[in-house]
């Protein structure tokens, strides 16, 4: 039995917030901490986003698997980003669609 629960980062377009945050609570209801996107309520600068984008890589970091929330198939560039990430630096991806 591992000494802490596994981590999950979740990824996603955030035009899938509601899916995305679905998705937050039922891994967190099944015993898994979960690391999610950030967000925002206003417009985000491109400086904000490459900022954002960037902390987002440093939560696959930390997770122990990847859950890319992907309805209907779609994955953005953003999201494409980090699963390329994810692949080469070893982490476990799944999706919640086939891709």
């Amino acid at each position: 039995m591992p000494d802490r629960p596994e981590i999950v980062c979740i990824c996603g377009s955030t035009r899938f917030v509601d899916e995305m945050r679905a998705a937050n609570r039922d891994l967190t209801f099944a015993g898994v901490i979960v690391v999610a996107p950030g967000e925002a309520d206003e417009l985000v600068t491109s400086e904000r986003k490459a900022a954002l984008d960037a902390l987002h890589l440093r939560k696959i970091d930390l997770a122990d698997r990847v859950l890319v929330v992907n309805p209907g198939g779609y994955v953005g560039e953003s999201t494409s980003r980090e699963i390329a990430y994810a692949r080469a630096t070893g982490k476990p991806i799944s999706y919640t669609d086939p891709v």
